[in-house]
């Protein structure tokens, strides 16, 4: 098992070219298997969950070449159904797979998914939305065995609640569905919108008819397309932060600022400088950090992806703040950690109150999932001394290179065996 060992109290300076976005590639990867055909990918990031993603349309009959960050998925004797435990109990987005091949095959046997312990994440929603498509489905021994005797049927559908994962799978499943399909209470995150457009491309019909209703007009031909998978705003967040938190002069390539607007805003507010141009962004961190209250929310609010790392951030501000988590019921778990290093966070429901004006100590440290690994090198950066992290697979799942990146903007990080 690998760690980091970290090297704090460096302000980071440089660029960073921001990778391809993991939360709208899983989605893409899984809407492939609508076609029998070829299907060029090009921005994936090479990160553990992408990886995963692969072996699992692998397991279904995929046949893909990677060529650096260029994927080809031939699909043309992909007939598998079957998405088994090894392969999802890692990742959440393996549910991805179930709508997909039931509109191509009207049977699909997935195994229920895992991810990060950072709550319940049920897919009952999935599963209720799919039934109004015409799905039968039992849930045995882990698994949804799901079938649709008469194949999909197009059905007027409203989500009981705003679910990023459930919008995917309805629209990727009513893409080749028979008639009209309308979907209300739709999450409206960038990832979506770009699947949207990815399978518009692909020959679907899919259109926005308000700010979240879709219309989708089931087809039944997929054309052969080369697609370009949007930037990673999660990362760029963490970067921002990062520039931030070390007082740092940084810029991003590789973005589209309009699309992380309410995190350009929460920073300013916060006290940093922000130059923003067309597909750059450069931030300069100032050394008086302002305290605010901050809510996650459903897309345009503040991401709940980006809640570990703004934590770290206001540990330093000048006075208390409030961070609520709305989305996940069990998502401070690196609040232990941070007040490990010097951190004054008390949780009260779904509210952690930092009091501010605190120095990071450097330690020994545990990373829970994904974004609170991220949120540990976050804190260390800005201790003096050395700080290590353990369980750093987490990390592996979403960032690409991180070490690399942080490397070249000054940091001093390295990677070692346990």
């Amino acid at each position: 098992m690998q760690k980091l060992e970290v090297f704090g109290a460096k302000k980071l300076r440089g660029q960073i070219k921001i990778s391809g976005s993991k939360n709208a590639s899983l989605p893409i990867l899984a809407a492939t298997l609508l076609s029998n055909k070829k299907t060029v990918l090009k921005n994936l990031p090479m990160v553990r969950d992408i990886e995963t993603m692969l072996s699992l349309l692998e397991s279904l009959g995929s046949k893909i070449k990677i060529h650096k960050k260029q994927i080809v998925i031939d699909n043309s004797k992909q007939k598998k159904k079957f998405a088994s435990y090894n392969l999802v109990k890692t990742m959440r987005a393996g549910i991805l797979v179930l709508g997909p091949l039931l509109t191509k095959f009207g049977f699909a046997k997935v195994s229920l998914p895992g991810g990060c312990a950072i709550g319940s994440r049920p897919i009952d929603i999935h599963l209720k939305a799919l039934s109004k498509l015409g799905v039968k489905y039992k849930i045995d021994e882990g698994y949804v065995i799901a079938n649709a005797p008469r194949g999909l049927i197009g059905n007027n559908i409203r989500f009981s609640k705003i679910s990023v994962g459930a919008t995917e799978n309805l629209i990727i499943a009513a893409s080749m569905a028979k008639g009209v399909t309308k979907l209300s209470n739709c999450a409206i995150e960038p990832e979506i919108k770009d699947l949207v457009n990815f399978l518009n491309k692909m020959g679907c019909k899919i259109n926005w008819t308000s700010k979240r209703t879709i219309k989708i007009t089931g087809v039944n031909k997929i054309k052969e397309i080369n697609y370009k998978v949007m930037f990673d705003r999660i990362e760029a967040g963490t970067y921002l932060i990062a520039a931030a938190i070390t007082e740092g002069n940084l810029k991003l390539k590789n973005i589209i600022p309009k699309i992380i607007k309410t995190e350009i805003d929460i920073l300013k507010k916060i006290g940093s400088r922000l130059i923003v141009k067309k597909k750059e962004l450069h931030i300069i961190g100032n050394k008086k950090i302002k305290s605010i209250n901050i809510k996650t929310a459903p897309y345009p609010g503040f991401p709940t992806d980006l809640q570990a790392q703004i934590m770290v951030l206001l540990c330093k501000a000048n006075k208390s703040s409030i961070v609520q988590e709305n989305i996940f019921e069990n998502r401070f778990m690196h609040v232990a950690e941070l007040n490990r290093m010097g951190a004054k966070i008390s949780i009260k429901g779904n509210k952690a109150i930092s009091q501010g004006n605190i120095n990071f100590a450097p330690a020994e440290l545990m990373a829970t999932d994904l974004r609170a690994s991220v949120s540990l090198i976050l804190a260390a950066l800005t201790a003096k001394g050395k700080s290590i992290i353990n369980r750093i697979y987490h990390l592996d799942r979403g960032y690409e290179n991180i070490e690399k990146k942080l490397k070249k903007i000054g940091a001093k990080i390295r990677r070692v065996n346990q």
